[in-house]
């Protein structure tokens, strides 16, 4: 797995191919992500025909259970790695944020873009914020990292799970389910519903996922050819702050089960890491953060992992492992 993308050396000598195929989800944001990737690719090769194959994947599918029940988030990227594996397809373009901590053996992520913002968003008709909201008002979210978090700063809230893609959940909204729901900014602003956020929560009140807000270009780790020729997509801030963010999680065994949340800044090379674990009902919490160079994401990850254990991220593992209570949502 090459996750330290922003390493690798450009060979200027490899020769643009005549087709690039791209697979992706054929949700809007998904398609919204591919469609990005192909008009930086058509920049950047002019003479490249760039195609996209889009594909239907199982976690588009089940939209009745929640993620953890039924497989994690490696749902959205299977059949497309499948493409990647058969030649149906040349690269993958995915949320970082979706993308399993371990990638499978055989598969690299070869560039990661500028992040777009990466915090989570208040979305309401009602309310201007969480602050505003009266007990009892009902929070729709699809992430326990979210959950756990709001659950503990706001217990008067009622917090239920949401699914479906970005313009489901507004219509769930706006049909009076909910009063309220979080999502990433990034994706609301990359779907021209930037409108719809009434407030973006600061990393103190729902610190991030790791790699929320990045896009990232998956291809066979045997294709040097491509790695070369995505170099230039690779943001080496974003990548270093993704990197170290994963790193973080990967060393928890973070998954949709697990509420984590990892977030890097990097300001002029150096990076600020901060990490939490909690609870589901958001009983309890640990926290972590330390500051590293960009060249060193992949140990600051290891040591913000480290740090987290030594406040008793361990309990909180053990408790879950053993049937803590789950609240129905899933996902970071």
């Amino acid at each position: 797995m090459i996750e330290s993308a922003y390493r690798t050396s450009v060979s200027t000598a490899v020769s643009a191919p005549t087709r690039l195929v791209i697979a992706t989800r054929e949700s809007p944001l998904a398609l919204w992500q591919a469609r990005h990737i192909q008009a930086r690719l058509a920049a950047l090769l002019p003479g490249t025909e760039i195609d996209l194959l889009g594909m239907t994947t199982k976690g588009d599918q089940i939209l009745d259970k929640t993620l953890n029940k039924v497989g994690g988030k490696g749902l959205f990227v299977k059949e497309l790695e499948e493409a990647l594996l058969d030649g149906r397809a040349d690269l993958a373009v995915h949320s970082m944020k979706d993308v399993p901590m371990m990638l499978p053996e055989g598969f690299a992520i070869a560039a990661i873009t500028e992040r777009e913002d990466p915090r989570d968003a208040f979305v309401s008709t009602t309310y201007a914020s969480l602050d505003a909201m009266p007990e009892g008002a009902v929070v729709g979210t699809a992430s326990l990292r979210r959950e756990a978090q709001l659950r503990a700063r706001y217990p008067q809230l009622v917090f239920k799970p949401v699914r479906g893609n970005v313009g489901t959940r507004l219509a769930k909204l706006d049909a009076g389910e909910f009063d309220a729901l979080i999502l990433a900014a990034a994706g609301l602003k990359r779907l021209g519903f930037a409108d719809r956020i009434r407030t973006e929560l600061s990393a103190d009140i729902s610190l991030p996922a790791p790699g929320q807000g990045a896009l990232g270009i998956e291809i066979r780790a045997d294709r040097d050819d491509l790695k070369a020729l995505l170099a230039p997509l690779n943001h080496a801030a974003t990548a270093a702050c993704v990197t170290a963010e994963r790193t973080l999680s990967r060393r928890l065994n973070g998954s949709c089960q697990l509420p984590l949340a990892a977030f890097a800044e990097d300001e002029d090379g150096f990076l600020r890491l901060r990490g939490l674990v909690a609870m589901p009902d958001g009983s309890h919490s640990v926290y972590a953060e330390s500051n590293g160079t960009r060249a060193a994401a992949d140990g600051l990850g290891r040591q913000v992992a480290d740090l987290l254990m030594c406040e008793g991220a361990n309990d909180i593992l053990k408790a879950l492992e053993h049937g803590a209570p789950d609240h129905g949502t899933s996902g970071h």
